[in-house]
């Protein structure tokens, strides 16, 4: 267990997720975690569930912690960080806020040992993939303990190029939405073609579920997987000619790519507001 004050700054859905992971896994106790955020019926909520601690106060709430994990949405970054000048030198910052730099959140805070990271939504229930970086400033103790953390909440990889954590917000941060998209698509082909909506969920939902346990089990490429189910003249061959003819793989780079510019976008804006530290202090 790791006897660590944890903050959350920024109590929404991902930090939920981390929270009940730490519990679920006994990584951290309850009287340990606090969730701090801007409305109290929110606080609240999470004290009864887990019974962590809860307030209003980002501030005093930053001021205690060993660990401070950024959770706010990336346009409340920049404001949310200008009222954290207290955080303890030796604390550890780890964002999973999208498009934030190490460098952004280091110069801001003006602080050293930062972790910069990626979950996506499967998260939230101990399912998820995390992508992070540290600044040069994190400890081996720090990295060691942002590794459990994050994977309360998943698998988990650490990359030493910090430009990493842009695509992994365009491909595993944004994936569910791609995936969920699909799955739409194909339980509205099946209503389409006549099939109650119940029945048609029930078969989409199993098919992609079976074909991903699959790919674990064969540990082929998908392009052998594909090949497989594609008879000459058959079905899969139909379908998949249509698929390519209407462009389903440009489409699906096109989209992640747009993502990709689009957290580096973010990036680039939050960079703007950056407040001089230094000016700022004197």
């Amino acid at each position: 267990m790791l006897d660590k004050k944890i903050t959350f700054i920024g109590p929404g859905v991902m930090a939920e997720a981390m929270i009940a992971g730490l519990i679920r896994q006994e990584l951290a106790s309850p009287e340990n975690l606090l969730a701090s955020g801007p409305r109290q019926e929110r606080g609240s909520d999470l004290q009864k569930k887990y019974g962590i601690q809860a307030t209003t106060d980002n501030a005093a709430a930053a001021s205690a912690a060993d660990v401070v994990v950024l959770s706010v949405k990336p346009q409340r970054l920049t404001k949310v960080m200008s009222g954290l000048q207290n955080i303890p030198e030796d604390a550890l910052v780890l964002s999973i806020v999208a498009g934030a730099s190490i460098q952004k959140i280091s110069k801001t805070l003006n602080h050293k040992a930062i972790v910069r990271s990626m979950p996506n939504t499967p998260g939230q229930i101990g399912e998820g993939i995390t992508v992070w970086a540290a600044s040069q400033g994190t400890s081996v103790e720090q990295r060691e303990m942002a590794r459990r953390i994050l994977g309360a909440l998943g698998e988990e990889v650490f990359v030493e190029d910090e430009s990493y954590l842009d695509m992994a917000t365009a491909l595993s941060g944004t994936g569910p939405a791609y995936v969920f998209l699909f799955t739409e698509a194909l339980i509205d082909a099946g209503v389409h073609m006549g099939f109650p909506r119940r029945i048609a969920e029930q078969l989409v939902l199993k098919t992609i579920s079976g074909s991903v346990d699959y790919y674990h089990y064969a540990e082929r490429h998908p392009a052998t997987l594909r090949n497989q189910v594609t008879s000459p003249g058959g079905t899969s061959a139909a379908a998949l000619y249509y698929l390519e003819k209407a462009g389903f793989r440009t489409a699906i780079s096109r989209a992640v790519w747009a993502a990709y510019q689009r957290s580096l976008e973010l990036g680039k804006e939050q960079a703007v507001h950056i407040p001089d530290v230094e000016q700022r202090q004197e």
